[in-house]
Protein backbone atom coordinates (compact mmCIF):
# COMPACT_ATOMS: atom_id res chain seq x y z
CA UNK A 1 0.00 0.00 0.00
CA UNK A 2 1.28 3.46 -0.93
CA UNK A 3 1.88 5.18 2.42
CA UNK A 4 2.40 8.58 0.79
CA UNK A 5 -1.02 8.43 -0.83
CA UNK A 6 -2.63 7.27 2.42
CA UNK A 7 -1.03 10.26 4.13
CA UNK A 8 -2.44 12.56 1.43
CA UNK A 9 -5.91 11.07 1.90
CA UNK A 10 -5.64 11.48 5.66
CA UNK A 11 -4.74 15.15 5.19
CA UNK A 12 -7.70 15.70 2.85
CA UNK A 13 -10.11 14.05 5.31
CA UNK A 14 -8.66 15.93 8.30
CA UNK A 15 -9.14 19.21 6.45
CA UNK A 16 -12.84 18.90 5.67
CA UNK A 17 -16.18 18.49 7.40
CA UNK A 18 -18.09 18.26 4.12
CA UNK A 19 -17.15 14.96 2.49
CA UNK A 20 -19.41 12.90 0.26
CA UNK A 21 -18.57 9.29 -0.59
CA UNK A 22 -19.81 7.77 -3.85
CA UNK A 23 -19.32 4.01 -4.04
CA UNK A 24 -19.86 1.05 -6.32
CA UNK A 25 -19.64 -2.73 -6.26
CA UNK A 26 -15.95 -2.74 -5.35
CA UNK A 27 -16.84 -1.49 -1.88
CA UNK A 28 -18.72 -4.72 -1.16
CA UNK A 29 -16.54 -7.30 -2.94
CA UNK A 30 -14.29 -7.32 0.12
CA UNK A 31 -17.35 -8.47 2.09
CA UNK A 32 -17.68 -11.44 -0.27
CA UNK A 33 -20.40 -9.99 -2.52
CA UNK A 34 -19.61 -10.48 -6.23
CA UNK A 35 -19.54 -7.52 -8.56
CA UNK A 36 -20.67 -7.61 -12.18
CA UNK A 37 -17.73 -6.75 -14.40
CA UNK A 38 -14.57 -8.22 -12.89
CA UNK A 39 -13.18 -11.55 -14.03
CA UNK A 40 -15.07 -13.32 -11.25
CA UNK A 41 -18.14 -11.10 -11.52
CA UNK A 42 -21.71 -12.03 -12.36
CA UNK A 43 -21.31 -11.17 -16.05
CA UNK A 44 -18.83 -14.04 -16.41
CA UNK A 45 -21.08 -16.69 -14.90
CA UNK A 46 -22.65 -19.29 -17.15
CA UNK A 47 -26.43 -19.34 -17.00
CA UNK A 48 -29.17 -20.18 -19.47
CA UNK A 49 -29.59 -16.42 -19.95
CA UNK A 50 -27.04 -13.60 -19.48
CA UNK A 51 -27.26 -12.03 -16.00
CA UNK A 52 -28.18 -8.63 -17.47
CA UNK A 53 -31.17 -10.29 -19.14
CA UNK A 54 -32.23 -12.13 -16.00
CA UNK A 55 -32.24 -9.01 -13.84
CA UNK A 56 -34.30 -6.96 -16.26
CA UNK A 57 -37.86 -5.81 -15.69
CA UNK A 58 -39.26 -7.67 -18.69
CA UNK A 59 -37.60 -10.94 -17.62
CA UNK A 60 -39.00 -10.55 -14.09
CA UNK A 61 -42.48 -10.17 -15.58
CA UNK A 62 -42.13 -13.00 -18.13
CA UNK A 63 -40.11 -15.55 -16.17
CA UNK A 64 -40.33 -14.72 -12.45
CA UNK A 65 -39.37 -18.23 -11.34
CA UNK A 66 -36.07 -18.15 -13.28
CA UNK A 67 -35.50 -14.57 -12.12
CA UNK A 68 -35.82 -15.60 -8.50
CA UNK A 69 -33.66 -18.69 -8.95
CA UNK A 70 -30.76 -16.43 -10.00
CA UNK A 71 -31.64 -13.61 -7.61
CA UNK A 72 -31.74 -15.80 -4.50
CA UNK A 73 -28.59 -17.66 -5.51
CA UNK A 74 -26.41 -14.72 -6.52
CA UNK A 75 -27.81 -11.46 -5.18
CA UNK A 76 -29.03 -12.21 -1.67
CA UNK A 77 -25.88 -12.29 0.45
CA UNK A 78 -27.67 -11.94 3.76
CA UNK A 79 -24.74 -13.26 5.82
CA UNK A 80 -22.31 -10.65 4.47
CA UNK A 81 -20.77 -8.29 7.03
CA UNK A 82 -19.47 -4.74 6.59
CA UNK A 83 -15.76 -4.48 5.84
CA UNK A 84 -13.37 -1.75 7.05
CA UNK A 85 -14.50 0.65 4.30
CA UNK A 86 -18.13 0.51 5.43
CA UNK A 87 -17.15 0.78 9.09
CA UNK A 88 -14.74 3.70 8.67
CA UNK A 89 -17.26 5.67 6.58
CA UNK A 90 -19.79 5.25 9.40
CA UNK A 91 -17.19 6.49 11.90
CA UNK A 92 -16.39 9.49 9.71
CA UNK A 93 -20.08 10.36 9.49
CA UNK A 94 -20.44 10.10 13.28
CA UNK A 95 -17.41 12.38 13.60
CA UNK A 96 -19.07 15.01 11.40
CA UNK A 97 -16.75 14.47 8.45
CA UNK A 98 -18.90 12.57 5.95
CA UNK A 99 -22.21 14.18 5.06
CA UNK A 100 -23.61 11.36 2.93
CA UNK A 101 -22.87 8.04 1.28
CA UNK A 102 -24.19 7.67 -2.25
CA UNK A 103 -24.08 4.03 -3.30
CA UNK A 104 -24.83 1.90 -6.33
CA UNK A 105 -24.94 -1.19 -4.08
CA UNK A 106 -28.13 -2.90 -2.97
CA UNK A 107 -26.81 -4.92 -0.03
CA UNK A 108 -27.52 -2.54 2.88
CA UNK A 109 -24.01 -2.94 4.31
CA UNK A 110 -23.47 0.79 4.80
CA UNK A 111 -26.50 0.95 7.09
CA UNK A 112 -25.43 -2.27 8.82
CA UNK A 113 -22.09 -0.59 9.55
CA UNK A 114 -23.86 2.39 11.11
CA UNK A 115 -24.07 4.99 8.32
CA UNK A 116 -27.26 7.03 8.56
CA UNK A 117 -27.41 9.20 5.44
CA UNK A 118 -27.22 6.55 2.72
CA UNK A 119 -28.65 7.24 -0.72
CA UNK A 120 -29.25 3.96 -2.54
CA UNK A 121 -29.33 4.72 -6.25
CA UNK A 122 -30.29 1.16 -7.21
CA UNK A 123 -32.53 0.29 -4.27
CA UNK A 124 -32.06 -2.44 -1.69
CA UNK A 125 -32.55 -6.20 -1.39
CA UNK A 126 -33.72 -5.55 2.17
CA UNK A 127 -37.01 -4.03 0.94
CA UNK A 128 -39.55 -6.09 -0.99
CA UNK A 129 -43.16 -5.26 -1.86
CA UNK A 130 -46.18 -7.09 -3.19
CA UNK A 131 -46.83 -5.92 -6.74
CA UNK A 132 -50.59 -6.13 -6.09
CA UNK A 133 -51.24 -4.69 -2.63
CA UNK A 134 -47.89 -3.16 -1.64
CA UNK A 135 -47.36 -5.24 1.50
CA UNK A 136 -43.75 -5.10 2.75
CA UNK A 137 -41.54 -8.19 3.13
CA UNK A 138 -37.97 -8.49 4.36
CA UNK A 139 -35.11 -10.20 2.57
CA UNK A 140 -35.27 -13.32 4.75
CA UNK A 141 -38.84 -13.94 3.59
CA UNK A 142 -37.70 -13.75 -0.03
CA UNK A 143 -34.69 -16.01 0.59
CA UNK A 144 -36.75 -18.69 2.32
CA UNK A 145 -39.83 -18.60 0.09
CA UNK A 146 -40.11 -21.57 -2.29
CA UNK A 147 -40.04 -20.60 -5.96
CA UNK A 148 -41.71 -17.25 -6.61
CA UNK A 149 -42.31 -15.36 -3.32
CA UNK A 150 -46.02 -14.66 -2.93
CA UNK A 151 -47.85 -12.20 -0.71
CA UNK A 152 -49.48 -13.79 2.35
CA UNK A 153 -52.28 -11.20 2.27
CA UNK A 154 -53.39 -11.22 -1.37
CA UNK A 155 -51.31 -13.85 -3.19
CA UNK A 156 -49.61 -11.29 -5.42
CA UNK A 157 -46.02 -11.65 -6.64
CA UNK A 158 -43.45 -9.91 -4.46
CA UNK A 159 -40.80 -7.77 -6.16
CA UNK A 160 -37.51 -6.62 -4.65
CA UNK A 161 -37.15 -2.86 -4.28
CA UNK A 162 -34.13 -2.87 -6.59
CA UNK A 163 -33.77 -1.04 -9.88
CA UNK A 164 -33.77 -3.67 -12.61
CA UNK A 165 -32.53 -3.12 -16.13
CA UNK A 166 -35.17 -1.23 -18.15
CA UNK A 167 -36.32 0.58 -15.00
CA UNK A 168 -35.60 4.22 -14.17
CA UNK A 169 -33.83 5.44 -11.08
CA UNK A 170 -35.76 7.15 -8.28
CA UNK A 171 -35.49 10.83 -9.20
CA UNK A 172 -35.94 11.94 -5.60
CA UNK A 173 -32.85 9.99 -4.58
CA UNK A 174 -30.96 11.15 -7.68
CA UNK A 175 -31.75 14.80 -6.99
CA UNK A 176 -30.73 14.50 -3.34
CA UNK A 177 -27.48 12.83 -4.40
CA UNK A 178 -26.81 15.63 -6.87
CA UNK A 179 -27.34 18.22 -4.11
CA UNK A 180 -24.91 16.52 -1.75
CA UNK A 181 -22.25 16.11 -4.45
CA UNK A 182 -22.68 19.63 -5.81
CA UNK A 183 -22.20 21.15 -2.34
CA UNK A 184 -19.37 18.85 -1.20
CA UNK A 185 -15.85 20.11 -0.51
CA UNK A 186 -14.42 16.62 -0.95
CA UNK A 187 -15.80 13.87 -3.16
CA UNK A 188 -14.34 10.41 -2.57
CA UNK A 189 -15.26 7.87 -5.23
CA UNK A 190 -14.54 4.25 -4.41
CA UNK A 191 -14.99 0.79 -5.86
CA UNK A 192 -16.55 1.82 -9.15
CA UNK A 193 -15.32 1.81 -12.73
CA UNK A 194 -17.57 4.81 -13.46
CA UNK A 195 -19.08 3.22 -16.56
CA UNK A 196 -22.68 2.66 -15.38
CA UNK A 197 -24.89 5.60 -16.27
CA UNK A 198 -26.78 7.60 -15.19
CA UNK A 199 -25.17 6.99 -11.78
CA UNK A 200 -21.61 7.54 -13.06
CA UNK A 201 -22.64 10.95 -14.40
CA UNK A 202 -23.08 12.23 -10.85
CA UNK A 203 -19.37 13.07 -10.74
CA UNK A 204 -20.06 15.85 -13.24
CA UNK A 205 -22.01 17.75 -10.57
CA UNK A 206 -19.01 18.03 -8.27
CA UNK A 207 -17.90 21.66 -8.05
CA UNK A 208 -14.14 21.81 -8.59
CA UNK A 209 -13.88 25.07 -6.66
CA UNK A 210 -10.85 26.35 -4.84
CA UNK A 211 -9.69 23.91 -2.20
CA UNK A 212 -12.10 21.20 -3.32
CA UNK A 213 -10.66 17.72 -3.74
CA UNK A 214 -11.64 14.73 -5.88
CA UNK A 215 -10.31 11.35 -4.71
CA UNK A 216 -10.60 8.10 -6.68
CA UNK A 217 -10.03 4.74 -4.96
CA UNK A 218 -10.35 1.78 -7.32
CA UNK A 219 -8.22 -1.26 -8.13
CA UNK A 220 -8.31 -0.55 -11.85
CA UNK A 221 -7.98 2.69 -13.78
CA UNK A 222 -11.05 4.78 -14.58
CA UNK A 223 -11.71 7.32 -17.30
CA UNK A 224 -11.75 10.04 -14.63
CA UNK A 225 -8.32 9.39 -13.10
CA UNK A 226 -6.64 12.23 -14.99
CA UNK A 227 -8.94 14.81 -13.42
CA UNK A 228 -8.57 13.60 -9.84
CA UNK A 229 -6.47 15.20 -7.12
CA UNK A 230 -5.59 11.80 -5.71
CA UNK A 231 -5.84 8.31 -7.25
CA UNK A 232 -5.34 5.21 -5.08
CA UNK A 233 -5.36 1.70 -6.58
CA UNK A 234 -5.09 -0.30 -3.34
CA UNK A 235 -8.03 -2.35 -1.98
CA UNK A 236 -10.56 0.09 -0.57
CA UNK A 237 -10.98 -1.77 2.72
CA UNK A 238 -7.24 -1.55 3.39
CA UNK A 239 -7.20 2.12 2.46
CA UNK A 240 -9.98 3.10 4.88
CA UNK A 241 -8.63 0.81 7.58
CA UNK A 242 -5.46 2.93 7.53
CA UNK A 243 -7.37 6.18 8.03
CA UNK A 244 -7.64 7.62 11.54
CA UNK A 245 -10.82 9.41 12.65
Amino acid sequence: MDKNKIAQLQEIIDGSNNIVFFGGAGVSTESGIPDFRSQDGLYHLKYKYPPETIISHSFFVRKPEEFYEFYKDKMLALDAEPNPAHLKLAELEAAGKVRAVVTQNIDGLHQKAGSREVLELHGSVLRNYCTRCGEFYDAAYIKNAPGIPKCEKCGGTIKPDVVLYEEGLDMGIMNKSVDYIRNAEVLIIGGTSLVVYPAAGLIDYFNRGRGHKLVLINKSATARDAGADLVITDPIGEVFDAIKV
